[in-house]
């Protein structure tokens, strides 16, 4: 059975603390300047960078949720523009 894509579930894949307010802190800490796709943000490793652009590329079943957190993770910039 595979984990539901959930963005508590890719916080887990990621290796991340998972509860609500982590993902809160997580969120507000970093985010990014709009030129920088949420795969080659320079606060993943390796690994979660992997996972990322695969989720990404294979427009797999982690794509909505990874694409969620990539306009999370840009929300002050695009803030920024409007």
């Amino acid at each position: 059975m595979s984990t539901e894509p959930r963005m508590t579930n890719l916080f887990l894949q990621l290796g991340l603390d998972a509860d609500e307010q982590a993902i809160a802190d997580f969120i507000a800490s970093h985010q990014l300047p709009a030129d920088v796709m949420i795969a080659d943000a320079p606060f993943w490793n390796e690994g979660q960078q992997q996972f990322l652009a695969e989720a990404l590329k294979a427009d797999a079943a982690w794509t909505t949720i990874v694409d969620q957190l990539n306009e999370s993770l840009h929300e002050d910039a695009v803030k920024g523009k409007a």
